[in-house]
Order: structure tokens, then sequence, then C-alpha cells
């Protein structure tokens, strides 16, 4: 519901800045990296996410999620060659040490689910793998003048299709929409969060790539995350 939310806020957002709903005259080159980068990136690094939380906890989930600079730096290394300087490489390794160290040194509230499985580690990589290869996929496409508001409403798209289509196979649309009738208060809740979170977070963030390597951009993001759970 939250990326629904998100897609109603992008459709108007294009149409007041670009005067279309969706970016049609992107190219299909564009519509395929993006879609991509949304489902991987959005769909399945959240889920992935999310699953890691209810196994191991949010405090080794989100030291998990911090691979996500490493991933991305060796991705964009492979695919675009991007190098990284020995300056910039200090900074990441000592942002991702202070995360950590975050991290681990935070105590965890009291109804935080225990047992580190290898399960949940699994998925908190996964996690990690998901959100860093998102942002390789969308900053192969984030060449020129082409609009993070744009970029972002085609990768919402995707991963609302794509994480509906999931909810009707699993057997949990009925049940969210269900649980929002019941809890209208919620509804709010869920459409202020989806401005502040995909909408001009995530638009940030594909900003942020277009204009620095994947690694730094990546880093800086890991400091949002590590904040927002733990304050």
């Amino acid at each position: 519901m939250r990326l629904a939310f998100a897609l109603v806020y992008l459709v108007i957002i294009n149409v007041i800045l670009f005067r279309e709903p969706l970016p049609l005259s992107a190219g299909s080159s564009r519509w395929l990296w993006l879609s991509l980068s949304g489902i991987i990136g959005l769909s399945l690094g959240d889920a992935f996410l999310f699953q890691s939380f209810l196994s191991v906890g949010t405090r080794l989930g989100t030291l998990l999620l911090s691979l996500a600079p490493i991933f991305g730096s060796i991705i964009a290394w492979i695919f675009f060659g991007e190098i990284l300087t020995p300056l910039q490489i200090t900074g990441i390794v000592l942002a991702l040490a202070g995360i950590g160290w975050v991290v681990v040194s935070h105590k965890e509230p009291p109804n935080t689910p225990h047992g580190h499985t290898r399960r949940g580690v699994l998925f908190g990589v996964l996690a990690g793998l998901g959100q860093a290869v998102g942002l390789v996929l969308s900053k192969q496409e984030m060449f020129g003048d082409f609009s993070p508001f744009q970029a972002n409403a085609i990768r919402i798209l995707a991963a609302v299709i794509f994480i509906w289509i999931w909810a009707v196979f699993d057997g949990e649309a009925g049940a969210t929409l269900t649980a929002l009738r019941e809890k209208p208060p919620v509804i709010r809740l869920l459409a202020l969060g989806a401005l502040i979170g995909p909408v001009l977070g995530v638009s940030s963030s594909l900003l942020a790539v277009q204009h620095a390597e994947i690694g730094v951009a990546s880093t800086l993001m890991a400091f949002t995350k590590s904040h927002t759970f733990f304050c």
C-alpha cells in the first residue's frame, strides 16, 4: 500500500512537472532496466529486509543491510568501471565501521525476536544485495538530464505491479485491504510515509547515484537507515 500511494504521488508530480503521468517517451531500454531496478530494489529488497528483521531483529538486520555499499561498489566497478580513490574507500570503510558499531552496541527493545538464524542472516545479505543491484540498474539509465521523479515513477510502477501480483498469489491481498478498512488511521500514516520515503527519499537517492559513485552514495544512504531504526 505504501508503494501504491507513492505511485499516485509520482503520477501527480510528473503531470505537474512534465505534463505526462508517466515518462512514456523514455524509451524501451530505460523502462526495462528501471523496472527491473524497482522490482529488485523496492519489492524483493524490502521483502528480504523485513524477513531478516523477523528472524534476527532490527539490529543485525540493519548491519547486514549496510553491506549494500560494498556490493554496490563491486558491481559498479565491474559494469561501469567506477574506481574509488583511496580517500573515498577510507571514508566508506570508516562510515560502515561507525554504522556497525552503532548497530551492535545498541540495545534491542524487549519485543525484538531472538535467535540469529542462518535464514535471517541470508535474508539480510540478500536485502543489501538487492538494494545494491537496484541502484546499479538505476544508474545505468540515469544518464543525461533524465529526472529522478520520472525514473522513480517507472521503478515504483513495476514494484507495485510485482508486489500486488505476489500478494494475490500468496493470498494476502484481501487481508491487506480488510486490515486497512478496519484501521482507517493507518491509511493516513501510510500516505505520509509514502510521500517522505518512496517519493522524496528514493527520488533523492536516484539523484545521488546520477551524480556520484554508487559506493559513496549508498554509504550516505546507510546513515539514514541506521538513524531511522534506532531513534
